[in-house]
């Protein structure tokens, strides 16, 4: 998938460098699920989404790639084992922040996902502290539908969870990104 200024496409073993680059950082990982990635981690990363190539077969896993370098990754997947239920992940490194590409691959990856005529619902859930994601998450439009108190246990401390929701029928088919935003 092309946008404006990004190329969305699957893994490549040659991305370890550039997702290493940002998934090694402490405050990329913060909120995220696992600790800074090791080079091989990176590797068992790459490799494990590379396969992940169409959501029809449960998952699609993108690097967004800008002027030639992987500076981020979008992810949608089934959600219990329904294809009208997605769930949508996102990271990107700190070095492209405040330019609007995230909203950018974000917004294409919601394109892609309801162009499956059987998708109804698409979800993103994030640490409560992540004000970041949830910024973004307002800004491709999705709602805040829930906010759960400490209920998840993430390295070593409860966590709140914050959830963000879309329906096909809030997504209006000619409507575009402003961009930069």
């Amino acid at each position: 998938m092309r946008t404006e200024r990004l190329t969305l496409r699957p893994y490549a073993r040659t991305d370890v460098d550039d997702v290493l680059a940002y998934y090694s950082r402490p405050g990329v990982c913060r909120y995220l699920l696992h600790e800074p990635m090791t080079r091989s981690d990176a590797e068992a990363t790459v490799e494990k989404r590379s396969a992940r190539t169409a959501l029809t077969d449960g998952a699609v896993a993108l690097v967004a790639e800008h002027d030639g370098r992987v500076v981020g990754n979008v992810d949608a997947w089934t959600v219990d084992d329904s294809p009208a239920l997605v769930e949508l992940g996102w990271t990107f490194s700190p070095e492209v922040g405040g330019r609007g590409l995230a909203t950018e691959a974000v917004w294409a990856l919601l394109d892609h996902v309801f162009d499956h005529d059987v998708v109804h619902r698409v979800t993103a859930r994030m640490d409560g502290r992540n004000t970041s994601s949830a910024k973004l998450a307002e800004r491709v439009r999705m709602q805040r539908e829930a906010y759960f108190r400490q209920d998840w246990w993430s390295k070593g401390e409860w966590t709140d969870t914050a959830v963000y929701a879309m329906l096909r029928s809030d997504r209006d088919p000619g409507l575009t990104l402003p961009l930069h935003s």
